[in-house]
């Protein structure tokens, strides 16, 4: 019998969206956010019966995945996948260590670029929206051991699930 631990895929590929300007994307991305231009696909396929032409680009992540970006030569069918934002509570989140996010916090700022700090006592977590509204966190784990404060997560579901909202995140949310 397979275990459930053997089941677990060893890591994200990639991450997929459209974008409404390869080279605005490209910009945010690589210029920006440091992500390097790793591939760009020029496709053709045929979709539900439908000619699709595309370009496809992609960043690298240090674990070898990869946020990927579609672009439609076909206008409608660019319109009809365009990215849609999404509010907070939809977003990307990427592990980065305390310089990088400093480093990445001064390079928005210098691009003119928005971002949001917030420190949830489990991350110290930065958000930004790529050009097209999607939002990335950029986050640093803490350097307590949270590990150790959290009830187990099935008893905090079932609570969740029953009603009770008591809060058991209590780690520190200092500086």
């Amino acid at each position: 019998m397979t275990s459930l631990s053997s089941l677990l895929p060893a890591r994200l590929h990639h991450a997929a969206y459209v974008s409404s300007d390869h080279e605005r994307t490209r910009h945010f991305y690589e210029d920006v956010l440091g992500l390097p231009l790793t591939d760009f696909w020029i496709e053709r396929e045929v979709l539900g019966g439908v000619p699709h032409a595309f370009g496809l680009a992609s960043y690298g992540l240090a674990d070898g995945s990869s946020l990927s970006f579609f672009h439609f030569a076909d206008a409608e069918l660019q319109a009809r996948y365009a990215a849609k934002r999404q509010g907070l509570f939809v977003h990307l989140a990427l592990k980065i260590a305390p310089e990088q996010q400093a480093a990445l916090r001064e390079r928005l700022e210098k691009a003119g670029i928005p971002a949001m700090a917030f420190h949830h006592g489990y991350a110290r977590s930065l958000y930004v929206e790529d050009p097209d509204g999607q939002t990335i966190e950029l986050c640093v784990d803490p350097d307590h051991p949270g590990a150790d404060t959290r009830e187990a997560p099935r008893d905090a579901l079932t609570r969740w699930l029953a009603g009770d909202r008591t809060v058991n995140n209590h780690l520190p949310r200092d500086a």
